[in-house]
């Protein structure tokens, strides 16, 4: 009967395996190898309780088999539980100090844990213990990623293809860091070979269409059949019967899922809006998916009922939770951006699904309803027909902005002091595109003793410093006028460095959101470059809700000249930094009041359609 049973296990039939391992159980309760496969079959299953009970009881049958307390240590992070995870993966290790796959799990805890270093230190002792297991060396690249070293990331990636040409998760780890450092091209192909070996992969074909969004000759028409393509490829929705009572006026579960619940550009959007939702009308259930949790966490917690955490959890957990919660509207604040569950909202998980936010384009997933713009980053009559979902424009901006509690006073304006005008672009360096760089050279040849100060990660090593400065004087830039900033971690350094730019340049054709606002709000004046999509218009939009719409060019002949005509001012420079964080706080996005009573009035329209909408004897179970 145990053969028979790991025969299903083998050949993945985990349900047949089960029922074989529960009557061995009963025949035999302490049989080291039908407690541990129980265990293992149960956790494959997403039985976290019950893998984590028979787990241990194998463990405690036989304390020195290695691979059975590995894995009684992976159920317990399952569970949540991670210091005692960490303590059975570190005695797994003890008795066998060789165990490369132990002291990679090891990482992964410690990874969970935000304790980045040392799960790099776990990484090296992987990789020197087995320097051709290609698993530890894509392990070690996605955690150098993670700690924000994304050029050690891609030669860790490059040596798990060195060691085995077959293991295909390094071409995405490869396609992954190669889009952190800008390389998109490069970046897009990679994913295309790897999709080439894994065609379901989604999470692969989520990044590859997030980094298309990087070129700039990627027609609209050709991104949108993108995205429809990849919902096509998703399991189709279940028909399932909502019990959600259908009253268009009672108290609606609001459920938000997001891995960036945390010190990240999200919730600098977000957490004004929670804070403001009218509490009678809504309930707040938060969704978090990332094993970092912070300060900004904390905060975000404290506006929502329910918070859960579903780091490292199948989907199917993932799913089974959700609709136990039962929330009327799900929003995904994610898009195709990383670590999204875009997969799940294609299984119809709520009545009413909305994508918001992290993302500046359709998701292309058939089951998701609606996504919420405004009229300006999504024109009507013309961006409809760009989108799988029906477009929400709130009224006013789309935005409602909380800036860093970090944020230094606004300093005078550097042009005062060194009698010459200092450009700035802070935005992701992905989005630097080489025609925006042609353009920006333009400016510089036109304003003879300006400067130009770009900030991004990298830039602190040389190699990395001298391969930029070539390419940015291949396309016209005077690099002895270029300051190349490296990446600053807190956010009060980074904001302070707006202290030496007078005017920032916003990329194209992918706008800045979060570096437009952190420069308004430092008194910088941003010019932006209004194309036809989305992530073209996101700067008009801010700047037009700022009252400074005329900062916003519709064409490169006019962006330098607005550019050019700004720096020309010295005076107007000085006037307008001391005028445009009161500006700010007068205008729609930090009117957070009226943004969240838009927002969840909004949330009313959406859930009325479905009530208007729904035939009870039509839903099958």
């Amino acid at each position: 009967m145990l053969q028979s049973a790991i025969g299903h296990h083998r050949a993945g039939r985990l349900a047949d395996a089960e029922l074989l391992y529960r009557r061995l159980l009963v025949a035999a309760p302490r049989h080291f190898d039908v407690v541990h496969l129980a265990g293992l079959v149960a956790y494959q299953q997403g039985r976290i309780t019950d893998a984590v009970q028979l787990l241990a009881r194998a463990h405690k049958l036989d304390s020195r088999h290695v691979v059975c307390e590995m894995r009684y240590a992976l159920a317990l992070i399952a569970a949540k539980r991670m210091p005692e995870a960490e303590v059975h993966f570190r005695h797994a290790v003890a008795v066998k100090p060789d165990f490369h796959e132990g002291w990679d799990n090891l990482a992964y805890c410690l990874k969970t844990q935000n304790r980045l270093l040392e799960a790099i230190g776990c990484h090296e002792k992987v990789v020197s213990i087995a320097p051709s297991y290609a698993v530890g060396w894509y392990n070690y690249g996605l955690t150098l990623s993670l700690s924000g070293r994304p050029f050690e990331a891609l030669s860790r990636h490059e040596l798990a293809i060195a060691a085995d040409h077959k293991y295909a998760l390094a071409r995405f780890g490869r396609a992954q860091a190669l889009q952190q450092i800008g390389r998109i091209d490069e970046a897009v192909l990679e994913y295309e070979r790897f999709l080439a070996l894994e065609p379901r992969h989604h999470e692969a074909r989520s990044y590859r269409l997030f980094a298309l969004h990087y070129q700039p000759d990627v027609p609209r028409e050709k991104l949108f059949a993108e995205h429809v393509a990849f919902g096509r490829l998703l399991d189709p929705a279940p028909r399932v019967a909502f019990t959600n009572p259908s009253n268009p006026t009672r108290r609606l579960r609001i459920a938000m899922l997001s891995p960036d619940l945390r010190e990240h550009a999200c919730a600098y959007f977000i957490e004004p809006l929670l804070r403001h939702l009218d509490r009678e009308q809504f309930e707040i259930y938060l969704y978090h998916d990332h094993f970092r949790e912070d300060a900004v966490s904390a905060r975000l917690k404290s506006h929502a009922e329910v918070w859960r955490n579903f780091v490292g959890q199948p989907a199917a957990l993932v799913e089974k939770t959700i609709r136990a919660d039962s929330p009327d509207i799900l929003i995904d604040l994610a898009g195709h951006t990383g670590l999204n569950r875009l997969p799940l909202f294609a299984r119809r998980l709520a009545p009413v699904q909305a994508t918001y936010l992290g993302y500046p384009d359709t998701t292309g997933v058939p089951a998701m309803d609606y996504r919420f713009t405004d009229a300006v980053a999504d024109p009507e009559g013309i961006a409809d027909k760009f989108a799988t979902e029906q477009l929400v424009r709130l009224a006013g901006s789309a935005w409602t902005y909380a800036p860093s509690a970090d944020a230094p006073e606004v300093a005078p304006a550097p042009c005062l002091k060194h009698e010459h005008v200092t450009f700035g672009c802070f935005n992701n360096l992905a989005k630097v595109t080489d025609p925006m760089l042609a353009l920006w050279g333009k400016i510089l040849r036109d304003l003879p003793s300006s400067r130009l100060r770009i900030k991004g990660k990298g830039f602190g090593d040389a190699t990395v410093r001298q391969k930029y400065e070539e390419r940015f004087a291949r396309l016209g830039l005077p690099i002895d006028r270029v300051d190349l900033l490296e990446h600053t971690a807190e956010a009060k350094d980074h904001l302070a460095l707006y202290g030496d730019v007078d005017i920032a340049l916003d990329t194209f054709p992918y706008h800045g959101t979060t570096t437009t606002c952190e420069a308004l709000w430092m008194g910088v004046p941003v010019v932006t470059l209004v194309g036809e999509a989305h992530m073209s218009r996101v700067g008009a939009s801010l700047l037009g809700s700022v009252g400074h719409s005329e900062w916003a060019a519709n064409g490169e002949a006019e962006y330098v000249e607005i550019a050019v005509s700004l720096a020309k001012d010295r005076g107007a420079i000085a006037v307008t930094r001391a005028g445009l964080r009161k500006r700010m706080r007068q205008s729609d996005l930090l009117d957070h009041g009226t943004q969240a009573y838009r927002f969840g009035q909004a949330l009313r329209e959406c859930w009325s359609e479905w009530c208007a909408k729904r035939v009870p004897e039509a839903l099958v179970a």
